[in-house]
């Protein structure tokens, strides 16, 4: 039976040891005005400053985690706002966001074309689509075509999703589980 077609970024599912994750993030900061939109279940990338950014498809920076959502003060009605994705653009000196930063994490994502179990224990790039402003849910997916051995792929494929639904590796968009291969907390690097 062929896959669901569904994008939704990185989406947390356990640790690597094979225990819950419990849904552990982290508070982190965005910078005001920061022109990027940044959805639910993007890469981001540590930045001079302090801040978080949006992770780009292809890129070799170390990621910090996924994001998960955030807070800040609307500069238009100053009201509180709780959002899972980050608009860009926003004025605001209090834009808070929360990631799942744990590097023995394991996140289930979408393969963005036909993915065979021998694809397992490669590195892979994402692929660079954006996000949906509708639920605010992240559309990139594992980009199959970008991947190796090197070291600088940002994600590691680490199994095939059980979901008898997403789990058919004759057909596109098999749901795959991943981890963070090249993690800021593991690299030793500073910013």
């Amino acid at each position: 039976m062929s896959n669901v077609v569904e994008k939704f970024g990185l989406r947390p599912y356990r640790k690597l040891d094979g225990t819950p994750l419990v849904g552990a993030q982290n508070r982190y900061t965005i910078a005001s005005s920061y022109a990027t939109a940044i959805y639910q279940g993007d890469l981001v990338v540590p930045v001079t400053g302090g801040n978080i950014e949006r992770h780009t498809a292809n890129n070799s920076t170390a990621v910090v985690g996924v994001f998960n959502g955030c807070f800040y003060t609307d500069p238009t009605t100053q009201k509180p706002t709780f959002s899972n994705y980050y608009p860009g653009g926003v004025a605001a000196s209090d834009i808070t966001a929360f990631v799942v930063d744990d590097p023995d994490a394991v996140f289930l994502m979408d393969a963005d074309d036909t993915f065979a179990r021998a694809d397992i224990f490669q590195n892979y790039s994402v692929t660079a689509a954006t996000g949906n402003t509708k639920t605010g849910i992240s559309e990139v997916q594992l980009d199959v075509e970008t991947s190796g051995t090197n070291a600088s792929f940002i994600i590691q494929a680490i199994d095939i999703s059980q979901d008898p639904n997403n789990s058919d590796v004759s057909s596109a968009n098999a749901n795959i589980l991943v981890r963070i291969n090249k993690h800021f907390y593991r690299s030793g690097t500073g910013v």
